[in-house]
């Protein structure tokens, strides 16, 4: 069985980070996420993968290749027009089994493979929605469904107090390959709008199984930031590079430079290959990518920089995010919005 990522959209809501990178390619704790799936799905016994994309494609395609490198086969569907989700689909029906798994592979999640796939076995329907519960369902499509599991409609960004539940489109389909004769190829389609509906009320059987675990849309910086808290803070159990110094919540990457009388206040994660100055304070809530220089005397709290940046001494940062190269001279940033073009935004 093949899983099919989609991965050919912007983060339009994380800008300015994904301006110029497709939203699954940003980093969550110094790794692209969509190497973090990746490496999920290969745990969970899939070797064989396909990735729909279409903007900065060569960007995916140069980080991820063939998947040698990771044990498994990527193959590549390309996208010469954007064709909605359902669309991206029948774009790479010839490159899919006969059963296969979908991921929205911009959705930070983590799902008991095995539960869904018993579960969809057992229902003999083309389609599995995995669900999972919010507190405040109003910016999601509501599903309901029989005793059975069934789901017999979906209700769209209902209001809170009129929703019919908490439980929602997780972003995580298993399907049959016959499910696709009803989605037109060529033709952008919605997989949320058209064409689970339409399996809906031709009775060819969509249920719903809730995934349970982790799940985290990290379209905005609010909710990006709040993944790498939980990610620090362990509620989210994603592996975490280089090693816990004395178990006390402090990762340090392989070739880490400290200079003198540096204080770390956990939890903090370091890449690799980072010098950090005398008489830096680091943390809480702290994350520095790869190849990053944070310069003596610099401050740095609820922030998360990306791969090789630059602070210089002096410096605090509080619940900043810099993109990969930016620098940050000798000032005091709080809630700054960095990317590569040096643009920041400030709330």
């Amino acid at each position: 069985m093949k899983a099919l990522f989609l991965a050919g959209g912007l983060g339009t809501r994380l800008r300015p980070l994904t301006e110029h990178l497709p939203k699954p390619m940003a980093l969550v704790g110094n790794r692209p996420w969509l190497e973090h799936l990746l490496l999920n799905y290969k745990a969970q016994g899939i070797y064989e993968f396909v990735v729909a994309v279409k903007h900065y494609r060569e960007l995916i395609e140069s980080h991820l290749g063939d998947g040698s490198k990771y044990g498994v086969r990527i193959d590549y569907a390309v996208e010469r027009e954007l064709l909605g989700t359902a669309g991206a689909i029948k774009n790479a029906e010839h490159l899919l089994s006969d059963r296969f798994i979908v991921v929205n592979a911009d959705i930070i999640h983590q799902v008991d493979l095995a539960s869904a796939l018993k579960f969809h076995e057992a229902h003999r329907g083309v389609a599995t929605i995995c669900l999972t519960d919010v507190d405040d369902p109003s910016h999601y499509g509501v599903v309901v469904q029989t005793d059975g599991g069934r789901i017999v409609d979906f209700v769209e960004k209902p209001k809170k107090e009129a929703a019919p539940s908490n439980r929602i489109n997780a972003g995580i389909y298993i399907m049959e390959r016959r499910a696709l004769a009803f989605v037109p190829a060529g033709k952008a389609v919605s997989i949320e709008r058209e064409t689970f509906p339409l399996l809906i009320d031709n009775g060819s059987g969509v249920y719903g199984h809730p995934i349970g675990g982790y799940w985290m849309d990290m379209g905005t910086t609010e909710r990006y930031r709040q993944l790498h808290w939980d990610l620090l803070d362990r509620r989210f159990p994603v592996a975490i590079g280089g090693q816990d110094m004395d178990n006390k919540g402090i990762w340090l990457g392989d070739n880490v430079r400290v200079g003198q009388g540096v204080l770390f206040v956990p939890p903090v994660m370091i890449g690799d290959d980072v010098t950090i100055g005398d008489r830096a304070i680091i943390g809480p809530y702290a994350v520095i990518g790869n190849g990053s220089r944070i310069g003596r005397q610099a401050r740095l709290s609820y922030s998360i920089l990306w791969d090789r940046c630059r602070v210089s001494a002096g410096a605090q940062l509080n619940a900043c995010i810099f993109g990969a190269g930016m620098q940050a001279g000798p000032h005091i940033l709080h809630e700054a919005v960095c990317n590569r073009n040096l643009e920041v935004h400030r709330r």
